[in-house]
């Protein structure tokens, strides 16, 4: 009886059961959906309960190649700010795989940083059947919704199955997966899937049909996707358009003023900024350009670089009306200049205010070059002077010409001072290395100190450079590893930062290690110069309120440090070198531009008398 029971209960088991060819064939259609919709990029963090998700993407990418790019990352946090960096350059929607357990929570920064920053991040975790959920199981809790609303989507996957029925809907998930995701549009956002995996855990992966279950027909002739353009109503563009007429107008121009997609695709870039342009010169409204807006690039007169220093001044123009594309700009002193004027806004973005000042008069709910172009349209018949306008000689408007005459004697200043030969100060190493660096380069900054100095000292100029930074929530989790990951897609990029933020992701170094692994096997190496500026310490409290003489201020606020960081990124087999010089600075950029891998240059700097330092050129 007992051996019947047995026997029974066996075979009850092992009938339920998937074999290593259904668990590799299921989870092959879900990649393959993936793949077919324009996923490129997976990183995998290694681990046992997601072996199904590694194995299955590691075929795929030494099967197809180009069609799927694999990284490995060992440190799961690290992982997720890789891919994090991949999607952001990109546009396009990135896998990040995981095992159970901890594992997971080690991705919540980054999906909280993709939610806030509107980046296709898609997490990929491996689970513990349901059999062995809540019983002390090892390595096992709840990771149903575990980044509650910090996801456009939850979704988890049914135990694997070799039905045809099964895998149809695995791939029904992984195109849900891609619409909630949004990528190469202003609604991106990340997503989480979560897989119920038993024994075994490893799938036959070498059968030639592992990718074709549950495909649909017409895979050859239909795209998986195709999106349609939203057009802003004819009447409200006239509307408005009448209402700019009559108004003294600025535009910030923040982070996501231009599409995702146009951060690699220079034509598209240089399409939707000129329209912006255009529009400036039509409504004679100053650009007033965030260094994340990627506008600087553009010399021309409308694009205002300085507008920190200008919104501080006696000098400021009076404006009426401010047009936002994007998030509010890196300036603090801009945010709540506008805050104290209280001129009328209209805030222009395709999901929602992101009007921390609350002070939103109208919103418009469109992507900025629709509604530009939409405006431009609306203002053509009476002022078709204007459009198609030469925009290397503009006929500039009162507006447009005071804050560019302001702008230039802004420039002129700092060009007049000695900010080249100020070897203890952060702004002329920043100078330095925007002037220093290759046209198409990628500069991506750290916060804190370094975004407000590119802010400071990236002037405008006619060379096109890509600046991207984490701003969605500010923090410095995971910057080196975004840094390292949008890298990926530019021949040379800067990661400008500081000694915490460095320090707060230093596993990142190992992925020097993971590049030279998959140079060996025929990928480019691209050149990653990280210029670190080291004060020892949170330099960026004594410009804060929290600055005082009282001992809890360096024990609490500016943490003094003594890290070696040219030992430490020894110890990972990346080459260091310190600059105590703007001209050994110089020396040490051309020396490390162009050569493949990672490279760090250390600035040593003093953690007190940064105010007074940026007081005397700002």
């Amino acid at each position: 009886m007992v051996d019947g029971k047995e026997r029974t209960f066996g075979m009850s088991r092992s009938s339920r059961k998937h074999t290593p060819r259904d668990l590799g064939r299921f989870v092959g259609a879900f990649f393959d959906e993936l793949m077919r919709a324009g996923v490129r990029d997976v990183v995998v963090s290694p681990g046992s309960r997601s072996t199904p998700l590694s194995m299955v993407a590691y075929e795929a990418s030494r099967r197809y190649g180009e069609r799927l790019h694999l990284y490995l990352d060992v440190d799961e946090r690290g992982a997720a700010f890789f891919g994090l960096g991949i999607a952001k350059a990109t546009g396009r929607a990135v896998c990040v795989i995981c095992t159970s357990g901890t594992a997971l929570a080690n991705y919540y920064p980054a999906v909280m940083e993709a939610e806030v920053s509107r980046v296709p991040l898609i997490v990929l975790s491996g689970d513990r059947p349901l059999r062995l959920q809540k019983l002390g199981a090892p390595q096992t809790c709840d990771q149903t919704k575990a980044f509650s609303d910090n996801v456009r989507g939850f979704f988890q996957v049914p135990e694997p199955s070799g039905f045809h029925r099964s895998m149809a809907h695995i791939r029904q998930i992984a195109r849900e997966a891609l619409i909630a995701a949004a990528p190469c549009t202003w609604q991106a956002g990340p997503v989480h899937v979560n897989f119920f995996f038993d024994d075994p855990l490893t799938p036959k992966i070498d059968a030639d049909d592992l990718f074709d279950g549950g495909r649909p027909g017409g895979v050859e002739d239909l795209p998986p996707f195709v999106t349609g353009e939203g057009r802003l109503d004819t009447r409200a563009a006239d509307s408005l358009a009448d209402y700019l007429d009559a108004c003294r107008v600025i535009v910030l121009a923040g982070e996501g003023t231009l599409s995702p997609a146009a951060l690699l695709d220079h034509a598209r870039r240089d399409c939707e900024a000129q329209a912006l342009i255009a529009f400036a010169e039509r409504f004679d409204a100053p650009l007033l350009a965030d260094p994340l807006s990627q506008l600087r690039s553009y010399g021309h007169p409308a694009v205002i670089a300085g507008d920190d220093r200008i919104m501080g001044s006696e000098d400021l123009p009076p404006f009426d009306v401010v047009v936002r594309f994007g998030r509010y700009p890196v300036s603090k002193r801009t945010a709540q200049t506008i805050e104290i004027l209280e001129p009328a806004q209209i805030v222009v973005d395709a999901r929602a205010t992101r009007d921390f000042n609350s002070q939103t008069t109208t919103f418009v709910k469109c992507d900025p070059t629709e509604f530009v172009t939409a405006l431009l349209e609306a203002g053509s018949s009476a002022s078709g002077e204007h459009l198609g306008q030469d925009a290397s000689s503009p006929l500039l408007s009162p507006c447009v010409q005071e804050w560019g005459m302001l702008d230039r004697q802004r420039t002129e200043r700092i060009a007049a001072s000695d900010i080249a030969h100020a070897d203890g100060f952060e702004g002329a190493y920043v100078r330095e290395l925007i002037d220093a660096m290759p046209p198409e380069s990628l500069l991506f900054t750290a916060n804190s100190m370094s975004v407000r100095a590119v802010d400071s000292f990236y002037l405008k100029q006619g060379r096109r450079l890509t600046v991207m930074a984490n701003r969605g929530l500010n923090g410095i989790d995971g910057t080196t590893s975004t840094a390292i990951g949008a890298a990926q897609c530019f021949e040379q990029t800067v990661f400008l930062t500081g000694d915490l933020t460095l320090l707060h992701d230093l596993n990142a170094f190992a992925l020097q290690g993971e590049m030279l692994l998959r140079e060996a096997a025929g990928h480019s190496r691209p050149s990653i110069v990280i210029v670190l500026l080291d004060n020892n310490g949170g330099a960026i409290f004594d410009m804060l309120p929290q600055r005082s003489e009282d001992p809890y201020f360096e024990r609490l606020f500016l943490t003094p440090q003594q890290v070696d960081f040219e030992k430490a990124a020894a110890s990972f087999g990346v080459p260091a070198r310190s600059a105590s010089s703007v001209e050994e600075f110089r020396g040490a950029l051309d020396e490390a531009f162009g050569t493949p891998g990672l490279s760090l240059i250390r600035v040593p700097l003093a953690l007190s008398g940064v105010r007074e330092r940026y007081d005397r050129y700002w």
